[in-house]
């Protein structure tokens, strides 16, 4: 909570005025059952038609500016209240950025999105009632208190026995409630989860005919959210009758104990209304505050989620003095390297050494799971690596800022992904200020110019979310354009040939030896015929190297990389 309050402190100026603007609709509000009183017992009494008007028309004045000062406060705090709820998102948001793969791994997607959403609304919610009953409410009940004792004290333990059954009240709705309250945004997080999971796997539920199994276990996740929902509705529908019965209760006892002194002579009418009227401004203070408890615990369930993105301590930072490399030309080394990820047993990567050059062609290959893009996390600084050190132009990864070392770097991931956008956008994505004769030549390159150009709108032709409208072959030739804009020293393709056909990879790989010639290029590849014409071949099995060298090279003296090619190629073009 203290964050809470430090974001806070950017609305001084509103919530100063809102204070204010409150204290007097306080006043203000309290001071119209005396106007009250004094109408019925002067003015009525007396039959003083011009007295009656001159407090009347100042009742209608006070009244006025009650309602101007709650109209001015609501806006104030509602503006506070979004304004806050914008800078929380954005400091999420900016934490989320920094997160290495394994925060994102620890947290997940869906609970990230909630956070991000419903989280932030429910402190939006609170935060305008925080900064308007958290002031009113009190100010009223005190005030009226007050006021009430001015006009009769003998009728005040009416209120010594009704305040402690409301408090009791409470106090039973909170212990009951409470629980069910920090459940909620759980199953909130459950069932966005199951959403995403079904929106982004539509293809592969539909292709297994899952869609009944998958509605049933939507339902279920929905259902489990609308049971927690109505238990707590229920405990707030008993809470509301209730509270209002007491308050009804406490009027007729009011009325009935002060027409027995009104006819013993002892109190006024005017009194007894103003009495009335107090007591009902005190009770409806508390049903305030009981509205605000009930906002409060689950907001407060959301703060402190909300907390745990902030607060976590990231794995991956920038050392407070970075170094710069000497050279600028994109050598790539590692030096003893091993690495695990968290919670497993067995290492992904043991002992790894080897140096990629520039103008040199640096290829990995290896069976599934044999550590392969395990290596290039390690490169981009994805992960850190547990012993060992990776160096980039002779400087550990680690001593150099990410913005820095992540320039230096054209990276083609596994997974194509396309943002939603034009084209020309996607591929200006590796570089903001690219000229259009850029964007085009990048594409050339990476042959994509054909398909595009065969669009309708060329390079203005809308991408869809997840590139939902290009083929798999189209999205991986974007993906190397938008790596090639960059024109960095180092050049990473993660697979990134596996969708295209033979005559494109072709025409794609002729293209790519101009075009990154002076670049460390490395590639990882499953297929033997990706990586054959490599300068150098480094061989993965179970996470550590089984051989380094060319294609004929590891044929003569790496049992693995035959086995490999054995299992991919005939005997003639094995020859």
């Amino acid at each position: 909570m203290v964050k809470l309050i430090r974001f806070l402190k950017q609305y001084t100026g509103h919530i100063a005025g809102v204070i204010i603007l409150l204290f007097m609709q306080v006043l203000l509000d309290l001071y119209l059952p005396t106007l009250m009183a004094d109408i019925v017992d002067i003015g009525l009494v007396n039959e003083d038609i011009n007295y009656i008007l001159k407090i009347g028309g100042f009742m209608l004045l006070i009244a006025a500016g009650v309602t101007l000062c709650a109209i001015v406060a609501t806006y104030l705090s509602s503006k506070t209240a979004v304004g806050f709820g914008k800078i929380l998102r954005e400091k999420i948001f900016a934490k989320v950025e920094s997160f290495s793969l394994h925060e994102f791994d620890k947290f997940g997607t869906a609970t990230l999105i909630t956070r991000t959403t419903n989280d932030v609304t429910q402190i939006q919610q609170v935060s305008v009632l925080i900064l308007s009953m958290m002031i009113v409410a009190p100010l009223t009940c005190i005030g009226g208190v007050i006021m009430a004792l001015r006009q009769d004290t003998s009728l005040a333990w009416v209120l010594v026995v009704v305040i402690p059954i409301l408090f009791c009240i409470i106090g039973v709705t909170l212990k009951r409630g409470l629980p069910l309250f920090k459940v909620m945004q759980e199953k909130i997080d459950k069932l966005n989860l199951v959403l995403r999971e079904n929106l982004t796997g539509i293809r592969v539920v539909r292709a297994f005919n899952r869609i009944e199994k998958e509605r049933v276990r939507f339902d279920d996740a929905n259902r489990d959210l609308m049971n927690n929902a109505i238990q707590i509705n229920i405990i707030m529908a008993v809470l509301m009758p209730g509270m209002m019965l007491i308050m009804n209760l406490t009027t007729v006892a009011l009325i009935w104990f002060g027409a027995l002194r009104i006819e013993d002579g002892t109190m006024q009418i005017g009194s007894l209304l103003a009495f009335i009227q107090y007591a009902t401004q005190i009770l409806f203070s508390l049903l305030m505050l009981v509205m605000l408890f009930i906002m409060v615990p689950r907001a407060q369930v959301s703060a402190v989620r909300i907390n745990e993105v902030l607060e976590i301590d990231l794995d991956i930072i920038d050392p407070e003095k970075s170094k710069i490399a000497d050279s600028e030309k994109g050598t790539v080394e590692f030096k003893e390297v091993s690495f695990c990820y968290p919670g497993a047993d067995q290492p992904a990567l043991k002992n790894i050494s080897f140096s990629a050059k520039p103008g040199e062609l640096t290829a990995i290959i290896g069976g599934t799971g044999s550590g392969k893009s395990t290596l290039i996390n390690l490169i981009t600084r994805f992960y850190d690596v547990e012993s060992g050190s990776v160096l980039v132009d002779g400087v550990d990864v680690r001593e150099m800022s990410q913005k820095t070392l992540r320039a230096k770097i054209g990276y083609v991931p596994q997974k194509t992904v396309l943002f939603s956008g034009t084209i020309a956008e996607n591929i200006k994505y590796g570089k903001e200020d690219a000229t259009l004769e850029e964007i085009m030549h990048a594409a050339q390159v990476a042959q994509a110019t054909e398909f595009v150009l065969e669009m309708e709108a060329g390079f203005e032709h809308p991408i869809t979310q997840g590139g939902t409208n290009v083929s798999g072959g189209q999205k991986q030739r974007l993906s190397i354009a938008r790596a090639l804009i960059r024109k960095s020293k180092i050049y990473i393709f993660d697979d990134s040939f596996s969708a295209l056909d033979f005559k494109t990879d072709a025409k794609l790989r002729a293209a790519l030896k101009s075009e990154v010639a002076d670049a460390t290029v490395i590639i990882i590849a499953q297929s033997v015929s990706t990586v054959w014409d490599a300068d150098r071949i480094i061989v993965l099995d179970d996470g550590q190297i089984s051989g380094i060298g060319t294609h004929q090279e590891l044929l003569n003296t790496c049992k693995v990389y035959r086995e490999i090619v054995a299992s991919q190629l005939s005997e003639e073009e094995l020859a």
